[in-house]
């Protein structure tokens, strides 16, 4: 068998990270979460184990003391008794944008609150007005220093809305920013279509007008390029019944769909995200119990956001409620220039924990393997054999040190298919 080095430093794997191919087998893993209950518990984790990766792909998993010798020309990778993890899934970012919004940030922390200054022509509306007039050079610019720091603290996959255009050409912008970041950097990137995120301001009250837009000109420039097709469904942008029209026309395209809902008030968004069996329904932060038994009857994954709560100084998604009434549920950062500016899930996994009434195994599991399900991607957020050779190498012993430790930069390295990164 090949002999094995020593993880290297972060620091060093990023100048060295071309030196590596796309298969490796890691050994001296202290602790491995397979996310598999066959092993034991939640997260059947492994003790004193052992991945073969090769040509991208999970090979084999077990104890490091039985590698399989087909494995000998495969290069060896100490992981020195850390913990190891599934690639984290981050299943709800708005990742690509222009512009940032620190005054609205300092604005809210002094009393202004999200509707105060949207119907200011603040928030997304500001947003808007910055994507809208950057360069698609510019706007890849500022989005992906963004998006490699996701990576290099453990996100292998991330959803990125658009939603920042509102209009035809800004919409298909976004969208090719976030097709060429998928391209040059080492992260499945999947793209979801928000021309519904709010009226714009140059539509007024012309609501119908704005909605012929999304559902007609707008759906045809990007519905070949993206996977869902997801809408805010709240008080501050659209009602269950303009919900429901946009939904049918991404059914009507054959795109899956996605809902913001209930994140401002209890608008009725969860019962309908059930009613239509949708992918996932965002946010929750008002749904009810009663909500979160339908979404569970009908398979629809809860994706909760506890770096929004935070940011804005509310009260936090219900975790605990929504994982005791059976619903799948995932977190993710909801990164974006306004309500969540969060960009690493270790912390999102950290504010879970402290913050929702999910336990340490229960963040880890919904920041893995709930986000791979919320998005349809059952060949990730587990370590299994035919599983897409995602890791994270924790520099600690155990997972638990991402909830113990929120402010500790605990990812050593960052495995994508097989390439430490």
């Amino acid at each position: 068998m090949s002999s094995s080095r020593c993880l290297l430093p972060q620091s060093m794997n990023l100048q060295m990270a071309e030196r590596h191919t796309a298969s490796l087998v890691l050994t001296g893993i202290g602790s491995l979460v397979t996310n598999n209950p066959s092993h034991g518990g939640l997260l059947g984790i492994i003790d004193d184990a052992a991945v073969a990766i090769v040509d991208g792909e999970i090979a084999w998993v077990g104890t490091a003391d039985a590698i399989p010798a087909e494995f000998r020309d495969v290069e060896l990778v100490d992981a020195e008794d850390r913990a190891v993890l599934p690639g984290f899934v981050d299943a709800h970012t708005h990742a690509v944008f222009a512009g940032d919004r620190a005054d609205e940030f300092s604005r809210r922390v002094a009393g202004a609150t999200y509707e105060d200054i949207l119907n200011a022509g603040g928030g997304i509306h500001s947003t808007v007005a910055a994507t809208r007039s950057a360069t698609l050079d510019e706007l890849v610019a500022a989005s992906m220093p963004r998006i490699e720091r996701m990576l290099h603290h453990g996100t292998t996959t991330a959803e990125v809305k658009t939603g920042y255009g509102l209009d035809v050409e800004t919409e298909r912008k976004i969208l090719d920013a976030i097709l060429a970041i998928d391209r040059d950097l080492p992260i499945d990137i999947i793209p979801t279509y928000l021309g519904a995120h709010v009226v714009p301001g140059e539509f007024g009250d012309r609501r119908e007008a704005y909605l012929d837009l999304v559902t007609g000109d707008m759906l045809d420039a990007v519905a070949s390029d993206v996977r869902f097709v997801d809408v805010f469904c709240d008080k501050a942008a659209f009602s269950v019944a303009e919900t429901q029209r946009v939904a049918a026309a991404a059914t009507a395209v054959g795109l899956p769909i996605r809902l913001h809902v209930d994140q401002l008030s209890a608008s009725g968004g969860a019962a309908l995200a059930a009613e239509l069996a949708v992918m996932s329904a965002d946010h929750l932060d008002h749904a009810t119990d009663e909500d979160f038994r339908q979404l569970a009857e009908a398979g629809v994954v809860a994706v909760l956001l506890p770096g929004v709560s935070w940011s804005m100084r509310l009260p936090p998604p219900p975790g605990r409620r929504a994982w005791d009434c059976g619903v799948t549920v995932a977190i993710a950062s909801d990164c974006n220039p306004g309500t969540s500016y969060v960009e690493t899930m270790p912390f999102v996994i950290a504010l879970a924990v402290a913050t929702t009434g999910l336990t340490v195994d229960e963040a880890v599991w919904a920041a893995t393997r709930g986000g791979a399900l919320s998005l349809g991607l059952s060949d990730r957020g587990a370590i299994a054999v035919g599983g897409i050779g995602d890791l994270v190498i924790v520099d600690a012993d155990t997972h638990a040190h991402l909830a113990y430790r929120p402010d500790g930069g605990l990812v050593a390295a960052t495995v994508k298919r097989g390439v430490i990164v």
